[in-house]
């Protein structure tokens, strides 16, 4: 059974940046769009990176656009996420899922509707 697990968060001051990372294990991300969420605070859980399968496509929210690099190694089953010049609205936790289609087509049209497995998350906090 596919799972994943991320790592990599942390306390960081506005500015600064983290490497977020999303292991999977018990079978192959092959074929597999691969979407970073977060979750902050008092808003609903959105979409804020996705890298198709082969990098069929690499989609950002308007929000991290600029900000967040999302990548993978395929040889080693794990998807990242860079996240630079970070601010205290970046605040929640972030969760990598592993999509059912090799690309982002759904990533402005209901992604957690098109979700095979869910990372259980990590904590960003961005304060001072």
């Amino acid at each position: 059974q596919l799972q994943v697990a991320e790592s990599g968060g942390g306390l960081v001051q506005p500015g600064g940046s983290l490497t977020l990372s999303c292991e999977a294990s018990g079978a192959s991300l092959q074929l597999h769009a691969m979407y970073w969420f977060r979750h902050a605070p008092g808003v609903e859980r959105e979409g804020v990176a996705c890298i198709g399968w082969k990098d069929i496509g690499i989609r950002y929210s308007d929000s991290v656009k600029g900000r967040f690099t999302v990548s993978r190694d395929n040889a080693k089953n794990t998807v990242y996420l860079q996240l630079t010049d970070l601010k205290p609205e970046d605040t929640g936790v972030y969760s990598c899922a592993v999509g059912n289609t090799v690309g982002c087509y759904y990533f402005d049209s209901n992604p957690e509707a098109h979700i095979d497995a869910w990372g259980q998350g990590t904590q960003v906090i961005v304060s001072p």
